[in-house]
Formats: C-alpha cells, structure tokens, sequence
C-alpha cells in the first residue's frame, strides 16, 4: 500500500463550528465551478469526475461531534488526494450492495499524518462517488 503526499494542510479550528465554517468555505469553491453536482477530476481514473454529495450525509450519520470534526478537518487533504493521487487503491465489491465497487485510497498529510479516502463507484453507471475520509492507524 503506498500513500501520496498532499499538498493541501488540514482544516484549523478547535471547535466543531469552526471547523465546519472553514470546511463550507472551501467546498463552496468546489460547487462553484459547476451548475449542477459538484464534483472534482481524478487522474487515477483518467480524469474522470468524482462526485461529492454522497459525503456530506454520511457525515452527518456519524455519531459523535468529535469524530465529525476530526473527518472534517481532513476534507482538504481528501480531496487534493482524490485528485492527485497516481497510486492504485485496495478495491473490492461492496458486502452491503453487489452493484459497487469500494476504493481505499491512502494519504499523508503534509504535517505527517495518515488518513484513508474512500471512493464508491457503481458498476452500471460507472459513476464515482467520495464517501468518506478519516484517520488512519496502521497498528
């Protein structure tokens, strides 16, 4: 498993509305540059685009402020890595829904730190969308 580097740091903030507000701020940029669903291009699959809306729900399904946070904080990194990133993902079918295809994309962030991206692509469609980011430990 190889991780890319990004370029982009980590959202700042202490709290959860702060980190939320410059989070907003920076996704704002990303809806801008389309009139319909945002999304952004990746090189890895051939600058094909990766839809952004499926995240945003799934966050909020997460139970805790902190881990919110936490996930939040590393959207900018995400996304450089979606991207950028040259290096093949670990993909698999998903147990949940035979139609899809999950992709385990892996970072590090400038300051060091180790997190996971992951892709969801729909086998009919062949459309891809950005689930979900967070830390990642390697123990």
């Amino acid at each position: 498993m190889k991780f890319h580097r990004t370029k982009l740091n980590k959202l700042v903030g202490s709290t959860y509305p702060e980190v939320y507000r410059n989070s907003q701020t920076f996704y704002k940029k990303i809806v801008s540059k389309s009139k319909r669903r945002p999304y952004i291009r990746s090189i890895y699959f051939n600058k094909e685009k990766i839809f952004l809306g499926i995240f945003w729900p799934h966050l909020f399904q997460k139970v805790g402020w902190g881990d919110r946070e936490r996930r939040l904080k590393l959207f900018p990194c995400a996304i450089d890595l979606m991207q950028n990133t040259k290096f093949n993902p670990e993909s698999k079918d998903n147990p949940n829904k035979k139609s899809e295809i999950l992709h385990r994309f892996y970072g590090i962030t400038p300051d060091d730190e180790k997190f996971c991206v992951q892709v969801k692509e729909d086998k009919k469609t062949d459309e891809k969308f950005f689930v979900s980011v967070f830390p990642y430990d390697d123990k």
